[in-house]
C-alpha cells in the first residue's frame, strides 16, 4: 500500500513574559487578567512555569496565511488585556534585567512537580521560546526527517536569538536562553533513533521506571510532539517581531517539506555526527548571525548570508508548494536588520551613548521590545 504524503499542516507556540508598562519590570499575571485571556481565546492561552509568563498556541494552520491571522490575533487579544492590567507582553527570551531568584513559580500540579522534580535547576527558567510544529502522520516518517533536520537546528537559532541579556549584564551571547535551558535533563539536540518503535521503546523504560509520565518532558531541540502527529521544533529563541516569527515558521515548514521530498527520491540529507552539529549550535548561540557556521560538506565557514541563500535555493519548490515563498525569503530581512540580540543592543548602546546610566539604558531596552511586539498588530 503506497504511503501517503504528509499534510504538513502547522502550528506555532509562543511564551511571553509580562512587564510593568511604566517600570519595565517583570510582573506577576493577575489571576483575573489569565482568565479574561483564556476565556477570550477559548485553548489557545494557557499560564507557563512562572507567574510572569503565558504562552499561546495557534491552532491547526494550513498555510503560513492562516498562521499569520491565528497569532496576530493571539498577540493582540494578550496584549489588549494586558494593557487594562497596566501590563504588557515581550516576546523574548530573556527579560534583559530580571533577577530569577525574584520570580515564583505558577501554582499548579504540573509546575510544582517540575519544581520538586528538578530542585534549583527550575528557579532558573526565566526564559521564553518559539515552537513549530509541522504535521507528519505517519510516524517512522516523522522520525526519518527529525534526524535529518537537527542538521538545520543552528541556522534556525542563529536568526532566532533574542536573549543577550541576563540580570542587567551583557552575556556576550547571542541566545543566552539555551545556556539556561540545557541545566535540565533531556534537552539539548536529540539523539538519532532508528524508527517509530525505537524511539517509543526509549521513552517506555523511562516510563515504566516512573522518571517521567510521557514524553512531553523530553525537551529536546527537536522532537515528535507528545500530543500531535507533528515534528516539533524547539531550538528558536522566541521573536519581538511577528513577521520574524513567521518567517522562521515558514522556514521550518518548507525544511520538513523538503527533507520529505528527497526520501521520495531515494535520497537524503547527510547525517553529521552530534559533536560536529553541536559545534555550529554553539557558534549560534554565541554569535547569532555574525560569524557564520561550519559549511560540513566542504569544510569552511561560510557567513550566514551566503548560508541562507543556499537554504532559500534549497527550498524554493517546497516554499511554492506551501504558498509561502514571500515568508522564507523575508528571512532575508533578519540578515539587513540584525537578530532580535542586535537590536537590543544597539537599543543598549545608543543609550548609553546618550548619557543613560545602565538602569534607564536597560529599561529602554524594554521599551523597545514592547514596541516591537507591537509592530505589525
Amino acid at each position: 500500500m503506497a504511503r501517503s504524503d504528509p499534510s504538513f499542516t502547522m502550528g506555532i507556540e509562543e511564551e511571553y513574559l509580562l512587564v510593568d508598562r511604566d517600570s519595565c519590570a517583570l510582573a506577576k499575571a493577575p489571576d483575573a487578567m489569565m482568565a479574561a485571556c483564556a476565556k477570550a481565546l477559548q485553548g489557545q492561552f494557557s499560564p507557563e512555569f512562572l507567574q510572569c509568563q503565558a504562552e499561546v498556541g495557534t491552532r491547526v494552520c494550513t498555510d503560513i496565511g492562516q498562521a499569520r491571522e491565528d497569532l496576530r490575533n493571539l498577540r493582540k487579544t494578550v496584549s489588549g488585556i494586558a494593557g487594562d492590567f497596566g501590563l504588557a507582553p515581550i516576546a523574548a527570551s530573556c527579560h534583559p534585567f530580571a533577577d530569577w531568584k525574584k520570580q515564583h513559580h505558577t501554582d499548579k500540579d504540573r509546575y510544582n512537580n517540575l519544581r520538586k522534580d528538578l530542585a534549583g535547576v527550575a528557579r532558573r527558567m526565566l526564559i521564553c521560546g518559539m515552537h513549530v510544529h509541522v504535521g507528519i502522520d505517519d510516524p517512522n516518517t516523522r522520525i526519518d526527517v527529525m534526524n535529518q533536520l537537527t542538521y538545520f537546528l543552528p541556522h534556525l537559532l542563529a536568526l532566532s536569538t533574542s536573549s543577550p541579556f541576563w540580570q542587567g549584564e551583557d552575556t556576550g551571547l547571542s541566545a543566552y536562553r539555551l545556556t539556561v535551558f540545557d541545566n535540565l535533563p533531556r534537552t539539548g539536540l536529540p539523539p538519532r533513533p532508528n524508527s517509530w518503535s525505537e524511539y517509543e521503546r526509549t521513552v517506555e523504560a523511562l516510563i515504566d521506571l516512573g522518571l517521567i509520565e510521557d514524553s512531553s518532558k523530553i525537551w529536546w531541540d527537536l522532537r515528535p510532539s507528545a500530543r500531535f502527529p507533528t515534528i516539533e521544533t524547539r531550538i528558536c529563541d522566541v521573536q519581538p517581531r511577528l513577521e520574524h516569527a513567521l518567517s522562521l515558521a515558514a522556514l521550518v515548514q518548507c525544511l520538513t517539506r523538503m527533507l520529505y521530498r528527497l526520501s521520495l527520491r531515494n535520497q537524503r540529507w547527510r547525517l553529521y555526527d552530534t559533536f560536529l552539529i553541536n559545534e555550529n549550535r554553539w557558534r549560534a548561540q554565541r554569535y547569532g548571525i555574525s560569524e557564520g557556521l561550519i559549511d560540513f560538506g566542504d569544510r569552511t565557514i561560510k557567513p550566514m548570508d551566503q548560508l541562507l541563500d543556499e537554504v532559500i535555493d534549497l527550498v524554493g519548490e517546497d516554499a511554492d508548494a506551501l504558498n509561502c515563498r514571500a515568508e522564507v525569503e523575508a528571512t532575508r530581512t533578519i540578515l539587513t536588520s540584525g537578530t532580535s540580540a542586535d537590536r537590543q543592543r544597539k537599543t543598549y548602546t545608543a543609550a548609553r551613548d546618550a548619557g543613560l546610566d545602565q538602569s534607564d539604558a536597560l529599561q529602554g531596552v524594554v521599551r523597545h521590545l514592547i514596541a516591537e511586539f507591537h509592530q505589525d498588530l
